[in-house]
């Protein structure tokens, strides 16, 4: 972080907001980020006229069992959150010592469809073979209209999101930038568009690059008529393999997105509640899922199911 004399600590100080201070317990979830103000909606529907639209700011809520505390006002006050060395499955409650797949405990892990190799590879997607985890589950989820987007959060990258979660799955990559190019009728054929596109494009997040914040903008529009130009041949075979109207390539505009974010760390020091129980710190931001700490950052959907008290404010 940038260094402040202790004048500018003093001014700094005395223009936050007051907030009270909060003490909460429970098991951790993944914080929630909805735009501030006005949720937009994010029109995929053919001949919709592109607009320009102004910047969506992240409202953020920490979550601790059935509690959701606002967090945006905290930023530039104390905070300290303490690991129990309790941790529970995020689905059926049980008491695990180690957390997979995001906060699910083993037995979970091996059975649940949301555990499956295929939501992380969703081209391998095994329905058709009879041999999905729970069809129904399967149904609802994999089979519904996906997007194949570009989004800027560390540099160029493709990604695939449920339709539905436009824009949420933005601000939890932390992207300043993103574009949706293709829609399709599955999670199966999102993934198959996705493979297509890596052969040109990262599908990855440099972490401390996007909490860094040194990332230049993009002119998303002109990355995608490129890539679709590249691409032409491949996707024209896909679309001809899923059948006419499964795979739809957008003609959007670019959405941009910022985060509350007083201060970027120049380096990079992350936590980890299993090596560090208890982490403390002013908030200088959030951006994605991490808490941006003056001591540090720390991932905390990483540490989905984890027993946490969190004191937040002037204690």
């Amino acid at each position: 972080m940038g260094q402040l004399t202790l004048d500018d600590a003093l001014t700094t100080k005395a223009m936050l907001p007051e907030v009270p201070a909060v003490t909460l317990s429970g098991n951790l979830r993944k914080m929630s980020i909805v735009p501030a103000g006005e949720v937009p909606t994010i029109d995929t529907a053919p001949d919709t006229l592109s607009v320009t639209r102004e910047p969506l700011a992240a409202s953020y809520g920490l979550r601790l069992g059935e509690t959701t505390q606002p967090l945006n006002a905290y930023i530039g006050h104390k905070v300290r959150l303490s690991f129990s060395g309790q941790i529970h499955c995020s689905h059926c409650g049980r008491k695990t010592k180690k957390s997979f797949a995001q906060g699910h405990c083993y037995p979970c892990f091996r059975k649940l469809p949301q555990c499956d190799g295929c939501i992380m590879k969703p081209e391998t997607c095994h329905y058709a073979e009879g041999t999905c985890r729970d069809p129904q589950w399967g149904e609802e989820h994999c089979f519904q209209p996906h997007i194949v987007y570009l989004a800027n959060s560390s540099g160029l990258k493709v990604g695939i999101t449920r339709k539905t979660q436009m824009p949420t799955r933005w601000f939890d990559q932390g992207a300043i930038q993103a574009l949706p190019i293709v829609e399709v009728s599955n999670r199966l054929q999102s993934g198959l568009v996705e493979v297509l596109f890596k052969q040109a494009l990262n599908d990855r997040t440099n972490w401390r690059a996007m909490l860094k914040g040194d990332v230049a903008e993009l002119d998303l529009e002109a990355e995608r008529d490129a890539l679709l130009e590249q691409m032409s041949e491949g996707l024209a075979a896909l679309q001809a393999h899923c059948g006419e109207g499964a795979i739809r390539v957008l003609d959007t505009t670019a959405l941009a997105f910022e985060f509350p974010v007083r201060s970027a760390p120049t380096k990079v020091t992350s936590f980890n509640f299993d090596k560090t129980p208890v982490v403390e710190g002013v908030l200088e931001g959030l951006k994605g899922q991490y808490l941006i700490l003056d001591s540090g950052v720390i991932n905390l959907r990483k540490f989905t199911g984890y027993e946490i008290e969190a004191q937040l404010g002037e204690q």
